[in-house]
């Protein structure tokens, strides 16, 4: 997938780079890493405990395998109280991380389950994907649609690994690498030419402009644009029913120090 770099270059590029802004002697830790666990994995497995030994502080919650909505929740829960620097999600926590409210956290995704959970079918722009091309859990077509979804570049998704559980030196190297640069709020290496998008991707919807956005229906699935009155202030909640399908949404908007909304919505109720 790399059309820029080629994979060796960028493991070499990881190892040589990846412990840069980690100091293992110094007590404060670098930064707080939200790590959102697959599907029956366990907490403290491999790659939180990778990332937590290379100087970060992990937080690293145990997620309902078996209630996708209570994941969601706990995750949220998380983020809230911690205020994470990055988040990770490794497959099914994937598509938990796509669908919380993160703000404007960075996300390194890992073979993210985005269609097999959960409903939202876009990244934000500050993210990157790591999947494995012999992934036989979750194919890797559909981190390349994900991507093609979003708007973003190719590139936004990297190509490493031997299986799905990204567990392989090559492949945790890369995780640490891409924790750090988004992190520091630096951007991919390749895509330091690229422009800027008008667009700001929130993780539920996207601001169009100042004057509308758009939010994902629970109910059905639709993106609903919305007109947006920033004179009602920077946080906004309120009940509107969907036009398509007549469920009511909570919509929630949150409108940044730099005036960039994000939207998005949560059922009023559960539907059986």
């Amino acid at each position: 997938m790399l059309g820029i770099v080629e994979q060796s270059d960028l493991v070499s590029f990881a190892a040589d780079n990846g412990n840069r802004r980690c100091n293992l002697t110094n007590d404060t830790p670098l930064m707080k890493i939200l790590f959102l666990h697959g599907w029956h994995s366990v907490v403290g497995g491999v790659k939180p405990t990778y990332l937590k030994d290379h100087g970060h502080t992990v937080i690293n919650p145990a997620l309902d395998d078996d209630d996708f909505a209570a994941a969601v929740r706990t995750a949220q829960a998380e983020y809230d109280q911690h205020e994470p620097d990055v988040i990770v999600g490794s497959s099914r926590g994937g598509a938990v991380a796509l669908n919380i409210n993160s703000k404007d956290t960075p996300l390194v995704l890992l073979c993210p389950a985005w269609k097999n959970w959960g409903n939202i079918k876009k990244l934000k722009s500050n993210s990157v994907i790591l999947h494995s091309r012999a992934d036989d859990v979750i194919p890797f077509a559909d981190s390349e649609e994900l991507v093609a979804n979003s708007g973003l570049s190719p590139e936004t998704l990297i190509e490493i690994g031997k299986d799905h559980r990204l567990a392989d030196d090559d492949s945790l190297s890369v995780m640490l690498w891409a924790c750090n640069l988004l992190g520091a709020g630096e951007k991919l290496p390749w895509q330091d030419d690229e422009p800027q998008s008008s667009a700001d991707h929130s993780s539920n919807g996207k601001a169009t402009s100042q004057e509308d956005a758009s939010y994902v229906c629970d109910a059905c699935g639709e993106e609903i644009i919305i007109p947006l009155d920033l004179t009602e202030g920077s946080s906004q909640t309120y009940v509107e029913d969907c036009p398509v399908c007549c469920r009511a949404n909570t919509i929630h908007v949150h409108v940044d120090e730099n005036g960039n909304a994000q939207v998005w919505a949560e059922p009023e109720q559960d539907y059986d």
